[in-house]
């Protein structure tokens, strides 16, 4: 083979590479007008974009995404329409997500979008970027979404501006400078760029939850960081959750961090869980770790959820743990509740202990109320 012949076929097969890199790169956007530019240092030509822009638009780019299992398209059941994360294989993929405010969903409360797709193949594998879409109107950020690079998304008929070349680390520090800036309507910013900074691959984002988590003036914003720090499963997430809850002075945000706890994959969680409903000072957080354990950890958590409602000194905490025993799986769940209806000194919680055997609808639980009724 000849040596211009080689040289020709090399340039080919890089310019067919290059095409189709940029092909994937490029968002499946309908109904509306998608330009591309070029990034530059991002927090300056967004703020320029978002300071000249007159009429409502979006800006978005993508990133690398640290799960790519997790796709975040919006999809249907046949019946009903989702938008939001789901794991690869699980879900049809997907519908159309409407990138613009629905009127009669705002107006009911709900920010969740609807979609106009229909059922589709299960998607196996998820795509290696998302994208980060700002919705700007009346010259600020209005809200921010992120989905999968591929989803098919509905502008709206509204303008869309692409950022090529954005460096991860930028786009964290971006989204982190938006978190807390709306007084209201937390879910569209704030809730929305933590989601957004825990959804990137970059170790930055680790980073800046922690900080969020450690040092926002915001308790809900601590808490929600706590959250997105279960949700990436960093190593270091466990010992952050449990600094938080022993030292932030917020109520909120230890319960939250208890919730966090739960959240940990692979159940790295229960074994803190346990210490904490055992031994807390705080008795609304023992309470908050006995339901979370009722959640996730069936027969291992058993034991201490019974300890709870023989030892705890709140009433309180013992309610919760009764009706942590009756979010176990009915055999395990309902016989202790059964034992605790009969044999418990504390007649409140017989009473919880009655209340949730009748919600149980357990044939076991029939048998026994004719015992006592007889």
């Amino acid at each position: 083979m000849s040596r211009p012949y080689v040289c020709m076929l090399l340039a080919l097969m890089t310019a067919v590479g290059l095409a189709t890199a940029a092909a994937a790169q490029q968002p499946r956007i309908t109904n509306g007008q998608v330009s591309n530019r070029p990034a530059g240092t991002l927090a300056q030509t967004f703020r320029s974009m978002v300071a000249s822009q007159t009429d409502a638009a979006w800006i978005g780019y993508t990133v690398p995404v640290k799960d790519r299992d997790s796709i975040m398209c919006c999809w249907t059941d046949g019946e009903s329409h989702f938008s939001g994360s789901m794991r690869a294989g699980e879900a049809p993929c997907c519908g159309f997500c409407r990138l613009e405010p629905n009127a009669a969903r705002e107006a009911a409360g709900n920010a969740v979008q609807p979609t106009t797709g229909a059922t589709g193949p299960i998607r196996l594998e998820g795509s290696d970027r998302m994208l980060v879409m700002f919705r700007i109107a009346e010259k600020q950020v209005d809200r921010v979404r992120v989905f999968s690079e591929d989803c098919q998304l509905d502008a709206g008929e509204r303008p869309v501006y692409m950022l090529d070349g954005v460096q991860p680390a930028e786009s964290v520090a971006l989204l982190e400078s938006l978190v807390g800036t709306e007084p209201t309507r937390k879910g569209r910013i704030t809730n929305a760029s933590l989601n957004a900074i825990a959804q990137h691959a970059d170790a930055t984002a680790a980073a800046a939850l922690e900080r969020l988590a450690k040092n926002h003036a915001a308790a809900n914003v601590r808490g929600e960081a706590l959250f997105w720090l279960a949700q990436r499963g960093d190593a270091n997430a466990s010992a952050l959750i449990l600094s938080a809850l022993e030292k932030d002075p917020a109520p909120d945000v230890r319960k939250r961090a208890v919730f966090a706890l739960s959240q940990l994959r692979n159940d790295q969680g229960v074994d803190a869980l346990i210490r904490v409903a055992r031994s807390h000072a705080d008795a609304p957080v023992r309470g908050e770790a006995i339901f979370w354990l009722g959640q996730k950890a069936g027969k291992k958590a058993a034991g201490t959820i019974t300890e709870a409602i023989e030892k705890d000194p709140e009433t309180e905490v013992k309610k919760r743990a009764v009706f942590a025993l009756s979010q176990l799986p009915k055999d395990e769940g309902v016989p202790l509740l059964i034992d605790i209806a009969r044999k418990n000194t504390n007649p409140v919680v017989r009473k919880q202990a009655i209340f949730w055997l009748g919600q149980s609808k357990d044939p076991r639980a029939i048998e026994f109320f004719a015992e006592i009724l007889k």
